[in-house]
């Protein structure tokens, strides 16, 4: 089951203990849309570790694809933030050999905090099932929500009339314009997008994930009531979790992300 695996997964947390490093360093990591949490998050991170030495360039990307790929090639990026579920499917289920040899070379250096999947809709859906026969926006294709929101109408068997891979923006303007029945973003909860973008006359809901096959694969969650001004009661979802990974690096970068890595550990508390 994914589940067992994501929980094995994220037990083997690679923690790199090297101290050799002492002078300020620069360093890269690329993360996710600059209104959705992995950015501000990787925003927080720049902060924390700016005060020991560290220059942390933040930059923003479509998602966990395009991070695991930048975190495999792209110069100066030894760090990327990537969904749990998605670094799960390029390790152990998709068949492409370029991609699956690039996720032998990736490794877990923390399991950050769970990611809540955010299905947003018109007030006539009341739950996840609900979406068969609907038009449904589910991210751009190579991103985390695009990747996650196939996984689940796979396991859960449920069929759309319609998926839209579009970017969350797009996806939002489409489903006030009542062009599309609903969106998928998965995201740590606030979502910036639904805190500044949507008000109670939209007519929109975020929608309760409870489809018995999908609270089997992923562990539940819940969106508590007014996280969003037009979200009157708690939503029950269900989540994915937020990793911090790196390349299988070998000399000074080893010692980059040791040094990164050991300051997380000591800080985890206050950046979660």
């Amino acid at each position: 089951m994914m589940k067992r695996f994501l929980t094995t997964s994220l037990a083997m947390i690679l923690v790199l203990m090297c101290t050799s490093v002492t002078l300020a360093i620069d360093m890269g990591i690329v993360t996710g849309g600059p209104k959705g949490t992995y950015y501000q998050f990787g925003l927080n991170m720049q902060r924390l570790v700016q005060q020991n030495g560290i220059n942390l360039k933040v930059a923003n990307s479509k998602g966990s694809v395009e991070n695991i790929y930048a975190v495999y090639k792209r110069p100066h990026t030894q760090l990327g933030l990537v969904q749990s579920d998605v670094l799960a499917f390029v390790s152990r289920v998709q068949t492409d050999p370029i991609l699956k040899r690039i996720a032998q070379k990736i490794k877990l250096v923390f399991p950050l905090y769970n990611e809540e999947i955010h299905l947003v809709g018109q007030r006539d859906i009341r739950d996840f099932d609900d979406l068969a026969g609907k038009k449904v926006a589910i991210g751009k294709e190579g991103s985390g929500t695009y990747l996650t929101s196939k996984l689940l109408f796979e396991i859960s068997e449920i069929e759309p009339a319609e998926l839209l891979a579009i970017g969350t923006d797009e996806a939002l303007a489409q489903l006030k314009a009542g062009r599309i029945d609903a969106m998928f973003y998965v995201a740590g909860v606030p979502v910036k997008l639904f805190q500044e973008n949507v008000s109670e006359k939209d007519g929109l809901s975020v929608i309760p994930i409870l489809n018995k096959n999908l609270t089997e694969f992923y562990p539940m969650a819940k969106i508590p009531a007014k996280t969003y001004p037009w979200q009157i009661e708690p939503v029950n979802t269900i989540a994915v979790k937020c990793a911090l990974v790196t390349f299988n690096f070998r000399g000074i970068n080893c010692d980059y992300v040791g040094r990164f890595a050991n300051i997380i550990h000591e800080n985890l508390e206050w950046l979660q």
